[in-house]
């Protein structure tokens, strides 16, 4: 398998993000939202931009905005809590590495 049709599997796996941790009321908008970033990554990588990049660019115009809305420290206090809701899983869609 291509590393760029790879990538676009991963892609797909992305719309069964676990949204547990999104209260009820924004869980439709935050279902919405990350439609359009699953297309936008999966243009991307049709567009022959490897996945890597493309995720760590999202990460880093995410995080932007997030400080644009909520201040360095709201943001860093969220950046502090990921590395246990990486190891838990939260966001795995296939095999642990």
């Amino acid at each position: 398998m291509s590393r760029q049709r790879a990538g676009l599997s991963k892609v797909i796996f992305m719309t069964q993000f676990n949204s547990t941790s999104i209260d009820d009321a924004g869980a439709e908008q935050h279902r919405a939202a990350l439609v359009y970033v699953t297309e936008a990554f999966a243009e991307a990588i049709l567009a022959g931009i490897e996945s890597d990049s493309f995720a760590h660019a999202a990460l880093v115009a995410a995080l932007r905005e997030l400080v644009a809305t909520h201040g360095e420290d709201t943001v860093a206090s969220f950046a502090e809590r990921l590395p246990g809701r990486i190891r838990a899983g939260e966001f795995s869609t296939g095999a642990k590495h």
